[in-house]
């Protein structure tokens, strides 16, 4: 069983920056795709991001794009997501994923790990 751990969330005024940090807990892991998704108040899960660990590819969310950017150090076992040019609409909880196997990678289903999630608000 692996544990996924995010931290990095918080309360950031508009326009504002934060780097969200995921953090797996076995080293011997090797995921297939590593993704971000989110969950703001009464609405579904959305994806945000998505690395894949063997093309070394990025994906994301056509809404997000240049303002969000995920990256990974294989070397700590974690992905990381930068947010820049916040804005309130991003308000949600973050959640980290891991998927063993290959598929479409903006669909939550393709994942079988998940973090507890790390709360953004964006507010001023």
């Amino acid at each position: 069983q692996v544990q996924l751990v995010e931290s990095g969330g918080g309360l950031v005024p508009p326009v504002g920056s934060l780097r969200l940090a995921c953090v797996a807990s076995r080293r011997t892991f090797s995921p297939y795709a590593l993704g971000w998704f989110r969950q703001a108040p009464g609405k579904e899960r959305v994806f945000v991001a998505a690395i894949d660990l063997s093309a070394s590819r990025t994906y994301y969310a056509d809404s997000l794009k240049g303002r969000f950017t995920i990256s990974r150090d294989s070397s700590k076992n974690s992905v990381y997501l930068q947010m820049n040019s916040l804005k309130p609409e991003d308000t949600a909880v973050y959640y980290c994923a891991a998927a063993m196997a290959s598929g479409l990678l903006t669909t939550p289903t393709l994942y079988d790990y998940w973090g507890q999630g790390t709360q953004v608000t964006v507010s001023s």
